[in-house]
């Protein structure tokens, strides 16, 4: 099915960081939006500028209960993906990945969607190889203190994976590596926010262990054109296809960046590393270059650049 004639688009967690900034694609792109969000994390403020246009609307609706509603397409965002909020309840964390997907799987069923399932570089665990190609199967701990998000997350593309096998859904997989830019949650313990909040607000930066772990660190703007493109590929496409910057920092790295865009005088301060953080983390896009002729274009100091100016905002009106 071409995208174009997708005219019915649900998005959950379409409050969300990322969610709201792909509700605000698809309307530009002449969809009608139905965003559908419980605000555990996401919030009327991330939206609060389409809730008038005509062609979007908002839901608060749990996807661990069905919901019935006619679509052409479907983007399953709806999960906690930050350690502090998927931890804090990690039981629900599961229900929500796995009675989540299977909820929107029915509904996509029923109505022939095409449907998204927005997974995570968490499925690689801490990995063994690096950087991590599709083919990877990962290496996660399932019982660790993680295990809620990266074991839920895993089950949900089992799950697409054997609709698409058993009932000929139309499905399609993206594996998200680290992403950040503004509406990120300033309380969601990530190190881009964690780090800018806490140098905007002139405190010592918290890094856990030494500081030398890598990640990979992706603009939000490239992200959601990595999901469009994607969706607007054909039925013989499933993925799951990597999408994040294979541009590598140590987490010591971004944390005197951040104080040099800022102008701050924090000081760097070690904490102990949390277990089974992963030592490193590195998309392998060759897939996304190939399948989707996609790759990042904002590189690091230039998306700091933009979410510094949105917590910098956020934090004055909070006083």
């Amino acid at each position: 099915m071409d995208l174009s004639i997708e005219r019915q688009v649900l998005v959950t967690g379409g409050a969300g960081f990322l969610g709201s900034h792909l509700c605000e694609r698809l309307i530009e792109q002449g969809k009608d939006v139905v965003c559908v969000d419980n605000f555990f994390t996401g919030t009327r403020r991330n939206v609060q500028h389409l809730l008038d246009h005509p062609r979007f609307e908002l839901i608060r609706h749990d996807v661990t209960f069905p919901l019935y509603i006619e679509v052409d397409a479907i983007y399953n965002l709806a999960c906690p993906a930050s350690p502090v909020h998927y931890q804090h309840d990690p039981v629900q964390t599961t229900k929500t990945s796995v009675h989540g997907a299977i909820n929107v799987l029915g509904l996509a069923k029923r109505t022939r969607a095409k449907i998204f399932q927005a997974s995570t570089s968490e499925v690689y665990g801490d990995p063994s190889v690096h950087p991590q190609p599709e083919e990877y199967w990962g290496n996660v701990n399932p019982i660790g203190p993680r295990s809620c998000y990266d074991e839920g997350k895993r089950c949900a593309e089992t799950l697409f994976f054997d609709y698409h096998r058993q009932h000929g859904l139309d499905i399609k997989v993206a594996r998200i590596f680290n992403t950040y830019g503004p509406r990120m949650h300033p309380q969601d313990g990530r190190v881009v926010s964690n780090f800018i909040v806490q140098a905007l607000r002139g405190e010592d930066i918290t890094i856990f262990g030494d500081g030398q772990q890598t990640r990979s660190f992706c603009y939000v703007d490239d992200l959601i054109e990595g999901f469009l493109r994607l969706m607007d590929t054909s039925d013989d496409v499933t993925g799951p296809i990597n999408i994040g910057n294979p541009n590598e920092f140590t987490i010591r790295e971004l944390a005197e960046t951040v104080i040099e865009l800022v102008g701050s005088k924090s000081e760097l301060v070690n904490m102990p590393l949390p277990a089974d953080d992963p030592k490193q983390r590195q998309p392998d896009i060759n897939k996304a270059k190939e399948i989707l002729d996609w790759s990042p274009k904002v590189q690091l100091r230039e998306g700091l650049t933009k979410t510094i100016a949105y917590f910098d905002e956020l934090l004055a009106q909070a006083g």
